[in-house]
């Protein structure tokens, strides 16, 4: 097959005014960006609140491993796929980030015959909705620093400022720096560092927000340290709200694209799902909801992430509520779980894939907590062999999910009709009454162990004495009935990404709480896991190249 970047810009494209068209949207509430972009005005919503919403399904996954899952790819080609079977989807999924666009995970478009495009300016630049986001935090940076050096009220300590700058880029070195070094001018020398803008609190109220009021108030509530006293001081305080909004009116708006083969597509906002709570918009799915039957929305990595943190933070938040849950596994990916290494995934073992299949068990015994129907999907490889895949579809059986093969990589849409037709029947049989798996008004320490307990299967949680510190703080100031947003590595259901498979019994270090007051959780951060990711000995960046007459390639 030919490359991703070559099949997508082969590709022909509808004018974006005509994809929406189809779904209703009228002219004045599109902004285009160029014949294939354009961004959708919130105004649709007032105009469609009386029309009944759509199926929400959500797309999650295993545990993801080298040998790849396709869970965007996945998502692309059942929503192409819903088209076939006589019903009307839409995608939503998040805006790439440019650190792993350019590290070591490529970019997130989906991939073959199932992507969204324009592929290349979806995963670059797009419409300047991340840069908005990176513009507005460090503004707020800049009004904290100002304020320390000014002596405006009310009075942060120094020592007590949590507001950090952002970059869209992994860069390893600005995790930990000292700002406001050189003469008295340069304003007051602090620690400070950098996290990526996918995994900002300012990424995560733009994810949540429901309009502009939202937005504000959100903004408003931002804690950006405590002052001399204690209390803590807030982005209203130091009256940042209304500026940082004007930085953020047009990032607001969703994006409205399309597939490969013209299934509308929303692509919004982009929160990491490792170390923020990895899912577009809530705006992305109020619209989609309105405008189709169903709404296919990916979550970021596997089901103890993604998925648990879009029961527990975005339904929470939005009041909406998931009708069928999709998770998505490919054999390779269970054989690597079950013990093979990668460089022998090609051959045929069934008893491997039994062993890992522990890794899907966890996954969907978790998944029923929430009260969803579940249709395993799994993202065949021509390798996989009949004897593989037989495997997993008598777990599927006996585990009471719906299971699907599913070919979209290599033939789209088409490639993916029965696993449409599954999703269909699931969510249809639906009464859409997900739940989440813990109560936010139970004290910090219990909504943490019942996630370290319930979906990882930790024995114990051990606190280092700055989380505990911290925990204090919150409680003492009313932020404890906060839901709760893991930070910790994707690579394993447990905080030790040498842990595949299902593990169970370990202890879960908690290193640190973060409070995010304006997208309203608290992030509990565990194990080794940085909020400013690395770039890997030979990034993607390294491969990539642009022509004189523009084509761009290595990218993927």
């Amino acid at each position: 097959m030919k490359e991703d970047v070559v099949i997508a810009q082969e590709a022909h494209l509808r004018p974006i005014t005509e994809i929406a068209e189809a779904l209703g949207l009228r002219p004045d509430e599109l902004e285009t960006y160029g014949p294939h972009k354009a961004k959708i005005s919130l105004s649709v919503l007032e105009r469609l609140k009386d029309r009944p919403d759509g199926k929400l399904v959500l797309v999650t996954a295993i545990t993801p491993t080298p040998a790849g899952e396709g869970k965007t790819t996945t998502t692309v080609g059942l929503g192409q796929a819903l088209a076939k079977v006589g019903a009307k989807g839409v995608i939503c999924i998040r805006e790439p980030s440019l650190g792993p666009t350019f590290g070591i995970k490529g970019g997130a478009a989906g991939g073959g015959f199932s992507q969204v495009v324009p592929m290349i300016d979806i995963n670059l630049h797009f419409t300047g909705d991340i840069h908005a986001v990176t513009a507005a935090n460090n503004l707020l940076a800049a009004l904290v620093d100002n304020h320390l050096h000014q002596g405006n009220e009310p009075r942060i300590h120094p020592k007590r400022v949590n507001w950090r700058r952002c970059l869209d880029m992994n860069d390893r070195a600005l995790r930990e720096v000292v700002v406001g070094l050189g003469n008295p001018a340069s304003g007051v020398t602090r620690p400070d560092g950098f996290t990526i803008s996918a995994a900002s609190e300012i990424m995560a109220i733009l994810a949540l927000a429901r309009d502009m009021g939202d937005l504000k108030a959100r903004l408003a509530r931002i804690v950006v340290g405590f002052g001399e006293d204690g209390k803590p001081v807030t982005a209203g305080q130091l009256k940042a709200q209304g500026a940082m909004a004007i930085l953020l009116k047009d990032a607001l708006k969703p994006n409205l694209v399309q597939t490969l083969e013209h299934t509308p597509a929303i692509v919004h906002a982009g929160p990491f799902g490792n170390i923020a709570h990895g899912t577009s918009s809530v705006l992305a799915t109020r619209i989609g909801l309105k405008v189709a039957d169903y709404v296919i929305q990916e979550a970021g990595f596997a089901a103890d992430l993604g998925a648990e943190k879009f029961f527990d933070i975005f339904c929470e938040a939005s009041g909406l509520r998931v009708h069928a849950c999709v998770v998505v596994a490919t054999a390779r990916a269970l054989k690597m779980h079950g013990g093979v290494a990668k460089e022998h995934l090609e051959h045929e073992d069934p008893q491997a894939v039994r062993r890992g299949i522990a890794n899907l068990e966890r996954h969907v015994d978790n998944l029923k907590k929430f009260r969803v129907p579940i249709v395993v999907a799994i993202n065949r490889f021509p390798n996989d062999t009949r004897k593989e895949l037989d495997v997993i579809e008598r777990y599927c059986r006996e585990a009471g999910a719906a299971f699907a093969v599913a070919t979209n990589f290599e033939r789209g849409g088409e490639g993916a009709v029965d696993l449409a037709k599954k999703v269909v029947a699931a969510a249809d049989g639906s009464a859409g009454d997900s739940r989440p798996i813990y109560d936010r008004h139970w004290p910090i320490k219990r909504k943490i162990e019942a996630i370290a307990r319930e979906v990882y299967r930790a024995g114990s949680v051990n606190y280092a004495p700055e989380a505990e510190e911290m925990l204090r703080t919150l409680e003492a100031t009313g932020y404890g009935d906060l839901p709760i947003c893991m930070a910790k590595t994707q690579s394993s259901i447990s905080h030790d990404p040498s842990l595949i498979g299902a593990p169970e019994g370990f202890e879960f270090p908690v290193r640190e709480l973060r409070l995010s007051a304006g997208a309203g959780f608290i992030v509990a951060v565990a194990g080794n896991i940085m909020l400013m990711p690395g770039l890997p000995k030979v990034p993607a960046a390294a491969r990539m190249d642009i022509a004189d007459d523009g084509t761009i390639s290595g990218f993927r």
